[in-house]
């Protein structure tokens, strides 16, 4: 039995403001708990979290998110800096054409130039886009039952059957690992003994860790 991906889960000094921030940005609804719902189209539920952990370094998943014309474009990257965004450095280069930013907490996304064919038809929200290898890219295809619509130059991505935003692995050179997941998958309807025979580790109650060692939770429902 495959696993559901519940949400993408942050963890935020200031859950709430976190929250106002993305719902601004996605212009989605929170639910009363503060999650937001997934978009029209599809897509990921986002619940935020209380945590103390400091951000150290740079996220190892971030957002990857559409614009159909340089008008839009330049209209989100306008939206992200009214409700406290900031311009970021990842050591983007000048030619490129996307545009990174980070929102009050440093957690890093980008803003994707019109055009873009990989990610067409994914909806607003485009990518969570991952730092990580191949083997966990197939890994997640199996857990969650999506088909790998990439697989080639040890780069990988999933997608949910119904489409929408996809998850991605960049392949190498691979970040340090440094400080906790900031993003985190949430699972429901997961088997973790399934998981385990997938190649994931339990770390805790409801807590585990896929073949890369990011952190990911099961939810009871």
């Amino acid at each position: 039995m495959t696993s559901d991906l519940d949400a993408i889960c942050f963890r935020a000094h200031d859950p709430a403001a976190l929250a106002r921030f993305w719902a601004g940005l996605l212009r989605r609804e929170a639910e009363g708990d503060g999650t937001l719902a997934p978009a029209a189209d599809g897509g990921f539920r986002l619940r935020f979290v209380r945590s103390d952990e400091p951000k150290i370094a740079q996220n190892r998943a971030h957002f990857d998110l559409t614009s159909e014309s340089l008008e839009e474009q330049r209209e989100t990257v306008a939206r992200a800096l009214e409700l406290g965004g900031q311009h970021t450095d990842v050591g983007q280069l000048p030619e490129e054409e996307h545009v990174v930013l980070a929102d009050p907490e440093g957690n890093e996304f980008c803003v994707i130039e019109p055009g873009n064919k990989f990610l067409a038809g994914c909806g607003f929200i485009g990518a969570l886009s991952c730092d990580g290898t191949p083997q966990v890219g197939r890994f997640w295809a199996a857990a969650l039952g999506w088909p790998l619509v990439w697989d080639q130059d040890e780069e990988t991505a999933i997608q949910a059957p119904g489409g929408g935003p996809k998850i991605t692995w960049g392949g190498p050179p691979y970040m340090p690992r440094r400080g906790a997941d900031r993003l985190i998958l949430e699972l429901t309807a997961a088997d973790s003994d399934r998981l385990i025979s997938l190649g994931a580790t339990r770390t805790g109650p409801g807590t585990m860790t896929d073949p890369d060692g990011n952190e990911f939770r099961l939810l009871t429902r």
